[in-house]
């Protein structure tokens, strides 16, 4: 147990202490890096659902309800995940509520500083009104951007996640990466353990809101780290994926509690 202990100092918030916070490019006045990566502009993009068009789609469960059903589940239908559901998992997930400023946004997870690192990447294989490719959610625009097509995409995926096959066999897969430095701007070296649990919030928003549309999900941390990034296209470096989880419509419906 003693080759552990140095790892465990990872979990605490002892480094708060020790770090000088003037030091952090936001107090050195560095310009903040902005909340949504950039896209090239030419490429295809798709506009989600609005509120008022996905609002029908949410089963009338009371909180308590979606709480106490939510499970991970690796088993999907082969019924195609409606574009109004896709909307409201984002619009769930990474939407955004207020956009502060040029550098801050408050979205429906929270976040340390109101930072949000990541951006999220979907490989749609089986939703209504979007071909087969992987995709980039636009929290600003509201939007879906292409990234690109991929050949074999479901068996490229599930071999990215150490041959987990489920991984590559629902509706749509969320891949959650993460850009450090958004958190490093205001953090410094004190931005990675919240970095982490900012990531918890996002996936369990995404649990909830799946009981809510009667779809299935189950967190994935195990995957191949180089053979992801280079799968989403991602540098590994300062951009890489850190989280992912496929949805698809449940097999039955969950018994109501």
């Amino acid at each position: 147990m003693s080759e552990n202990k140095p790892r465990r100092e990872f979990l605490k918030d002892s480094l708060r202490k020790e770090t000088d916070f003037s030091q952090t490019d936001q107090n050195r006045g560095v310009p903040a890096p902005p909340i949504q990566k950039p896209y090239d502009p030419s490429l295809y993009r798709l506009s989600l659902s609005m509120e008022k068009e996905w609002k029908s789609y949410i089963k009338e469960l009371s909180l308590d309800r979606i709480i106490a059903n939510r499970k991970s589940r690796r088993k999907y239908s082969d019924e195609p995940l409606q574009i109004q559901e896709l909307s409201f998992l984002l619009w769930a997930t990474q939407g955004i509520r207020k956009q502060n400023r040029d550098y801050s946004a408050l979205r429906h997870v929270p976040s340390a500083g109101a930072r949000h690192s990541f951006e999220t990447y979907l490989f749609a294989r089986n939703v209504q009104g979007l071909d087969p490719a992987l995709y980039r959610f636009l929290p600003l625009e509201n939007e879906l951007v292409l990234v690109k097509t991929i050949p074999g995409m479901t068996a490229e995926l599930s071999h990215a996640a150490f041959g987990q096959k489920f991984v590559g066999l629902g509706a749509a897969t969320f891949v959650w990466s993460c850009i450090p430095y958004r958190m490093e701007w205001r953090y410094g070296p004190t931005a990675y353990r919240v970095i982490l649990m900012d990531v918890g919030h996002v996936c369990q928003n995404l649990y909830l809101a799946c009981e809510a549309i009667g779809a299935a999900t189950c967190a994935v941390a195990a995957y191949d780290q180089e053979a992801m990034d280079e799968l989403v296209g991602l540098d590994g470096q300062d951009e890489f994926a850190v989280y992912l989880a496929p949805v698809g419509k449940a097999l039955t419906i969950p018994d109501l509690i």
